[in-house]
């Protein structure tokens, strides 16, 4: 058998020299797991601590809503910018390495974003865009590198924490704006989480496995790449699902509250049925990935999650105060769970961790491009025909494009690189 030498620089690469005590430790799925855990807590809440606090900051600095809704859109937009150059960093530096340099970048776009001036305060959502995209499409290939068997099972758990940390920085920033004495505190906070994600995940970056270690999921050097993934119609239609799905999601967390309130509910409970909303998300991004690693198949999961949307958009459109609680449910099942199936079907359809990679930037780029005209063009077109009816028609035509992608992304089958 011959002998095979590899790159510095190829993807998902650890080195083979003889471990430290510090290096096993680092490199124990324990280890792994907490790291990817406090990683994907970081990869929504800085988004999700804007919201609550749009107000205060829009009238700070006089914004128009349009601008406002900036704040929201761009940081999705430059997700979408990103995406596609991060699996050639990743293979540069190395997955560990990139991981740690985005969150140092979230913690940096955090705080930009809290220093005086109208233009601090856009150019740290564009940098924290570009943090979290870092991290969305390295994410799949370390899961399916370090746990091949349970890849599903993993991209689970951290989809939960990433609606968990979302969830949690809805609820507090409120709170934490009346303890800090202002937005700028509140928002500026949520650096520290990052900060403390990238000192536990430092160990990581010093990987020294054991000869042998980690060898099984080692990508081979001619399979570093798939040719031709632009051109494959399951990588298409993946993305297209992912995007549908996100821009439902998205649209829906920036406008349900509103429309509520506007068919006469009170602010207070319509922001208890929103975040009743964003925690029934958290049951749905864990247990639905989970099934879909014990599926062959993922197109009856798929038809489940676009259900629920429409059930749910549906209900909004007929009676929308009345059963506001059930839509709740049905709405956070399908965003939860339709969100943490298009990354479980990025890591089952990738035949390994460099196409998981590779597969992820592309489906991220397409996805949040779609994703990001969402909100934005739902609130120009309630503004332009003065109610809720015709953009909730429109989502439901949405639903009805992701279930046609996602029954394709939803076949038994494996992208692999040639090698």
């Amino acid at each position: 058998m011959s002998r095979t030498t590899l790159d510095a620089r190829t993807p998902y690469a650890p080195s083979t020299d003889a471990p430290s005590l510090a290096a096993r430790i680092a490199v124990h799925p324990a280890t792994a797991l907490i790291g990817i855990l406090l990683v994907s807590l970081n990869m929504r809440a800085a988004l999700s601590a804007v919201s609550p606090l749009l107000t205060d900051v829009s009238g700070a600095y006089g914004l128009s809503s349009t601008a406002g809704g900036l704040l929201t859109t761009l940081p999705v937009l430059l997700m979408g910018i990103t995406a596609p150059f991060v699996p050639k960093l990743v293979r540069r530096f190395g997955p560990e390495r990139v991981v740690l340099g985005a969150l140092g970048l979230l913690a940096a776009g955090v705080g930009l974003r809290v220093v005086s001036g109208v233009w601090t305060l856009f150019a740290g959502s564009i940098v924290i865009g570009a943090a979290i995209a870092l991290l969305n499409v390295t994410l799949p290939g370390l899961v399916k590198r370090d746990f091949p068997d349970r890849a599903a099972t993993m991209t689970g758990v951290y989809s939960t924490a990433m609606i968990v940390g979302a969830t949690l920085a809805a609820a507090l920033s409120v709170p934490m704006e009346h303890a800090f004495g202002g937005w700028q505190g509140s928002l500026a906070s949520w650096s520290v989480l990052a900060l403390f994600a990238g000192l536990v995940w430092l160990p990581q970056v010093r990987r020294r496995p054991a000869a042998g270690a980690g060898a099984r999921a080692l990508p081979q050097l001619g399979a570093a790449r798939m040719a031709g993934l632009w051109k494959h119609p399951l990588a298409w239609q993946l993305a297209l699902y992912m995007g549908m799905m996100s821009l439902l999601s998205y649209t829906l967390i920036a406008w349900m509250p509103t429309i509520l309130t506007d068919q006469g509910m009170d602010r207070g409970t319509a922001g208890a049925v929103f975040a009743f909303c964003n925690l029934v998300q958290v049951g749905g991004a864990f247990l639905v990935p989970l099934m879909a690693g014990r599926m062959t198949s993922q197109r009856t999961l798929v038809a489940l999650m676009v259900g629920c949307n429409v059930a749910g958009i549906s209900g909004l459109l007929l009676a929308p105060v009345g059963g506001a609680w059930l839509w709740a449910v049905l709405l956070g099942i399908a965003q939860g769970g339709g969100f943490g199936l298009a990354m479980a079907l990025i890591v089952l359809r990738a035949g390994g961790a460099a196409v998981a990679s590779q597969l992820s930037g592309m489906a991220q780029m397409v996805g949040y491009f779609i994703a990001a005209a969402g909100p934005v063009g739902f609130g120009a077109l309630h503004e332009a025909t003065g109610g809720w009816g015709l953009p909730l028609v429109l989502l439901l035509g949405c639903c009805g494009v992701a279930l046609c992608a996602g029954l394709g992304a939803g076949r038994a089958h494996t992208l692999r690189a040639a090698g």
